[in-house]
């Protein structure tokens, strides 16, 4: 089972240990059922690809891999460094998600 994962596509995260620490990019891709994300730029390999439609020369192809979830932290809004995500009721009865170091609500 999956847990619910706090993160999503669009969001900015830093790698907080592993081979790219300090590392920071874009949640290209997320994949719930594997607690894993694709970040963009972070955990690149080369891979050998064949010609394709999408790739008419085929080569050697920098492609992004899945990092662990719990490998990266969002990034506050406010001041840029790593923060933990907690969620808040608004009165219009909307559940928005906030960053724990400086409050502000997460887009």
């Amino acid at each position: 089972m999956s847990a619910k994962l706090k993160i999503k596509k669009g969001d900015r995260v830093v790698v907080i240990t592993g081979r790219d620490k300090g590392k920071q990019g874009e949640v290209l891709k997320v994949l719930p059922q594997e607690s894993r994300l694709i970040v963009q730029g972070v955990n690149v390999a080369k891979r050998h690809t064949r010609p394709s439609a999408a790739n008419p020369s085929g080569g050697i192809v920098d492609k992004e891999l899945p990092i662990h979830v719990s490998n990266v932290a969002h990034l506050d809004p406010k001041s840029g460094q790593p923060t933990r995500v907690g969620f808040k009721v608004l009165e219009g009865g909307r559940k928005v998600r906030v960053a724990r170091r400086s409050g502000e609500t997460i887009d």
